[in-house]
């Protein structure tokens, strides 16, 4: 028997959800482990996206080595660890680089530039959970998620003025605003009953426009980038959902927004 589209994306959803759920439980290690697999499956979707994929191949495992490096760099709390690792990246690529055009002198940078690219993109960004507290995370990966949640499905029952069609197509007003009503509120809400006592209301209602403002800017940068490569989904790896990125596009930007934000403004103890 068939599944349906809906059912198949609902179920691969939960599915999805485990990992980060054992997470959340039992941190240390196993955040790490799993933070990294994710960012390794994510990056390497990111870059089999340009062609021609065999040109990236060497970067794409360099990329995973990197993505450890600089996760376990971030882990000791001092910031010219995690530079160092960036500068060994940016040299690494240089390298490749030069041996290719020793040999061919129509190779292009442009690869190289992908690989650095991807790195600040997908690991740099999602770094910021290894610092964040229980609370703070469940607020970061709720905030996409209800963002994405409610937009698909406003934009499902009540989409039909599209908000930025060169970009995505699919995406409308209704869902837009829908995304942005439900992220507000469900921040606002979380933050009002975990939060800091003395953050006024207000802030908690600013920090949901943020987020998901965040979510959407993340959500069309992705669209924009597969639309320049005119390809349809990141990856296959996710039944009904597409790739790895096409489920964290939005976490991508939602995450360094909410960290950057409390570093000015604590909101959870």
């Amino acid at each position: 028997m068939e599944i349906s589209p809906h059912k198949q994306r609902i179920t691969t959803g939960i599915a999805l959800a485990a990992l980060p759920t054992l997470a959340l439980i039992f941190q240390g290690w196993v955040l790490f482990a799993v933070l990294a697999l994710f960012c390794v499956l994510t990056l390497w979707e990111f870059y089999s996206m340009f062609r021609p994929v065999r040109h990236m191949a060497a970067f794409k495992s360099l990329g995973a080595a990197f993505t450890f490096l600089l996760l376990g760099a971030f882990t000791t709390g001092d910031a010219r660890y995690p530079s160092a690792i960036l500068l060994a990246a940016f040299w690494a690529s240089g390298f490749i680089f030069l041996a290719r055009y020793n040999k061919d002198i129509t190779a292009s940078y442009r690869h190289a530039a992908i690989f650095l690219v991807g790195l600040i993109y997908i690991p740099m960004n999602l770094h910021f959970f290894l610092s964040m507290s229980r609370p703070e995370m469940i607020l970061v990966i709720g905030a996409a998620v209800v963002s994405d949640t409610a937009a698909f499905y406003a934009g499902s029952l009540w989409g039909e003025k599209k908000i930025w069609p060169r970009i995505s197509p699919k995406k409308s007003w209704a869902g837009s605003l829908g995304g942005l009503a439900a992220c507000t509120a469900a921040v606002t809400i979380y933050g009002m009953v975990l939060g800091l006592p003395e953050v006024a209301f207000w802030k908690w209602l600013l920090l949901g426009c943020l987020l998901n403002v965040a979510a959407q800017m993340g959500d069309f940068m992705e669209s924009a980038i597969k639309r320049s490569l005119n390809i349809k989904d990141s990856g296959s790896i996710l039944p009904g959902h597409g790739g790895m990125l096409d489920r964290v596009d939005s976490m991508l930007l939602v995450t360094p927004a909410y960290a950057l934000t409390a570093m000015a403004h604590p909101f959870f103890s």
